[in-house]
């Protein structure tokens, strides 16, 4: 059984962020490694009520799926967030490039800020019940759509995309910056509500 709730518990921060250093470290990895200073900086500025949670019946972390608002993300942070953990040095040149990743915006559509679930529970459902209840708060917040972003080697994921009926807008090549995230290009994902 499968229980969906909003906002983090604090209880349950440190496997959230296992969670999803897990799905996310190896396109983010080499710019946000060591593992142990990635770690301490997702500390600093995961934000539990930008986020919704699936447990089990036993109240273990199944998945969790991050979203935006105009009030943040689910996986931002600030300046300050990076240099207090990378240094002024390690801050410069990793700037830029995390700016990359976060300067969307999209006032038209609720943005999905990233979606994990638990290795063994994939293909269980939980995806499918984070997507659905995303897009629940979607609805609630008053939008008509709903979109993600997924890396051109996440086949699995846009599949399940696909399933849930939603539509590539468009592809876009990283260019250079596929040296330092691993990935090529990204797809816009959107689904109408």
């Amino acid at each position: 059984m499968i229980t969906l709730h909003k906002t983090l518990p604090a209880a349950l921060r440190p496997k959230a962020i296992g969670l999803y250093w897990q799905a996310f470290g190896g396109k983010l990895g080499s710019v946000m490694g060591p593992d142990a200073k990635a770690l301490r900086f997702l500390d600093r500025v995961l934000r539990a009520d930008h986020c919704l949670y699936a447990l089990d019946a036993q109240g273990d972390l199944l998945g969790i799926a991050g979203f935006k608002s105009p009030e943040g993300s689910f996986a931002g942070g600030e300046v300050a967030d990076i240099l207090a953990v990378y240094g002024v040095l390690g801050a410069a040149w990793r700037l830029p490039l995390l700016w990359r990743l976060q300067s969307d915006t999209d006032n038209l559509r609720f943005l999905i800020d990233g979606i994990c679930v638990a290795q063994a529970q994939r293909g269980k459902g939980v995806g499918t019940a984070l997507i659905a209840a995303l897009e629940t708060e979607a609805r609630l917040r008053g939008y008509q759509a709903i979109r993600l972003d997924v890396i051109d080697d996440n086949f699995r994921a846009k599949q399940l995309y696909a399933r849930c009926g939603y539509v590539a807008e468009k592809t876009e090549d990283i260019g250079v910056l596929r040296y330092a995230f691993g990935f090529q290009s990204s797809t816009t994902m959107v689904k109408t509500l």
